[in-house]
């Protein structure tokens, strides 16, 4: 059983990355831009509380699995030689009881949604949890965290609506882009380490080329965002905050150029304000041309 001492507590904060909001507001974003667009405006109060909580929830399950999947090889690499697995301050059986908990208080948030979505929850729930594993046969992790945090996507619409309209591809494949593009910044900040340990990533396949084919990636982002744009009828608002969000690709692909690991994260955590931009379009645009 989980010790709940001070002390304990304390390491289980650390393990999910409670000091580190970044992770949820990246998971969030996609998930409140879908409810919008699913709802066309204010979507259903209640769902807006059960996904914020269930991306902290699941956001936090991520990352134990993540450093129990990674037990063995974080104290080998500088930017993860603290984490509580690895320091030996929260054992491997405590993670796992610790993952089983936060999943378990995700799914009771699925008995406010229908069927639709807990089905949708599950293979988002498979897919997160295989992400972590990944990294040791295949250079495309990314891709695969990419399908895991995109799940939030058919689940707002399925929860809204209890439908998965068209919008949803072009939306799903836009942010799984996005995600690979993010992460392949994070990983650039381990690469080296990585090459040494043997786990595999985006940031290593992309070698030389990695600035070249991130801001390609972010072009198609850009251009499915647009897409959606011209579906969905939206208005200036919205294309606006499109362009505020190039103008961060555009920052971002100037800070990865200095080749800097300090650089390659704060270029990852710029795509907050990416998410953050889109989701303040989408709010205004809706709310602007439905009182109109």
């Amino acid at each position: 059983m989980l010790a709940l001492t001070r002390h304990n507590i304390t390491n289980y904060l650390q393990l999910m990355r409670a000091d580190k909001p970044i992770g949820f507001y990246l998971v969030i974003w996609p998930a409140l831009w879908s409810l919008w667009i699913a709802a066309e405006g204010m979507p259903d109060p209640l769902l807006i509380i059960v996904f914020i909580i269930g991306a902290l929830l699941m956001r936090s399950a991520g990352c134990v699995i993540n450093d129990f999947a990674d037990r063995n090889i974080d104290g080998f690499i500088e930017r993860t030689k603290q984490r509580p697995l690895a320091t030996g301050l929260v054992t491997p059986k405590e993670a796992i009881q610790l993952f089983i908990l936060l999943c378990v208080a995700a799914a009771t948030l699925l008995l406010f949604t229908n069927r639709l979505t807990v089905l949708i929850a599950f293979v988002a729930l498979l897919l997160a949890a295989l992400y972590p594993f990944t990294k040791r046969f295949t250079h495309l992790p990314q891709v695969v965290l990419g399908m895991a945090f995109s799940c939030s996507i058919p689940m707002a619409f399925a929860a809204q609506t209890n439908t998965l309209p068209a919008i949803i591809l072009p939306l799903y494949s836009a942010v799984m882009i996005w995600v690979i593009v993010y992460d392949t910044f994070y990983a650039m900040v381990d690469r080296d380490d990585d090459v040494i340990v043997g786990v595999k990533s985006t940031a290593i396949l992309f070698g030389r080329y990695d600035r070249l084919i991130t801001a390609f990636l972010q072009v198609i982002f850009i251009g499915l965002m647009i897409k959606i744009g011209l579906s969905l009828e939206l208005g200036r608002i919205y294309y606006a905050s499109i362009c505020l969000s190039s103008v961060f690709f555009a920052y971002q692909q100037l800070l990865i150029s200095h080749r800097d690991k300090n650089k390659y994260l704060a270029a990852f955590l710029n795509n907050n304000f990416v998410g953050l931009a889109i989701f303040f379009g989408l709010v205004a645009d809706f709310a602007f041309y439905i009182s109109i």
